[in-house]
């Protein structure tokens, strides 16, 4: 059954994972991308489209990074707002509430990355669409689910319509305009509520705006 991916979906979905067991995205870490793909990068502006509870935000602005960091959960950002003081970063981003699919920030970033971010609208129209908010010479960085055959919604294949390839990213973003510094399919195990071991495939882009 097709997600919508609206507010009404993101409320429920927080609402039912805001526990602190082990492996509840309330408490997860950052992906294990972010370190890897921004340790050539200064630290500068970062836009984070689709913080969630914060993880990612806050390990770059622990980093130097200062970050704008985009939900349209407010139970998401609640449990941002309190991870972000626990880490004594609260100085270093600013959290919005705001639907990805509508809103625009009013300048443009060093970095802009997204996490398994889905809004209501097609996955790689939102990937174009947060393109556009890197600056020249910047960098966008995406980690989104793999699209696998007979994706079913579960922990092992996310619904169809928010999963991609690395091919579709990398031809949808062209190479007119961005330099692809990394296009990678990974698979990786973690452990999910109740202790469970949860695979994922990932696909994981970072791209530099040329000119």
């Amino acid at each position: 059954m097709p997600h919508d991916f609206d507010k009404d979906y993101w409320k429920q979905h927080w609402r039912e994972r805001t526990d602190a067991a082990p492996g509840s995205m309330a408490t997860n870490p950052p992906h294990p991308y972010l370190a890897r793909e921004t340790a050539t990068l200064t630290p500068g502006m970062a836009l984070d489209a689709g913080c969630g509870a914060g993880a990612e935000a806050i390990w770059l602005a622990s980093a130097g990074w200062r970050v704008t960091a985009v939900d349209i959960s407010t139970e998401a950002l609640t449990l941002a707002a309190a991870r972000a003081a626990a880490a004594g970063v609260s100085d270093r981003i600013s959290l919005v509430e705001a639907d990805l699919s509508t809103w625009a920030p009013d300048a443009r970033f060093d970095l802009v990355m997204s996490h398994y971010a889905h809004p209501a609208m097609p996955q790689l129209d939102f990937y174009a669409r947060i393109a556009t908010w890197v600056k020249p010479g910047g960098t966008l960085l995406l980690v989104g689910h793999l699209h696998t055959p007979g994706g079913t919604g579960d922990d092992h294949h996310p619904p169809t319509e928010a999963s991609v390839t690395a091919e579709g990213i990398t031809a949808r973003l062209g190479t007119t305009a961005w330099r692809i510094e990394t296009a990678d399919e990974c698979d990786r195990t973690l452990t999910g509520p109740g202790g469970r071991e949860v695979s994922l495939h990932d696909v994981v882009v970072r791209a530099t705006r040329l000119g």
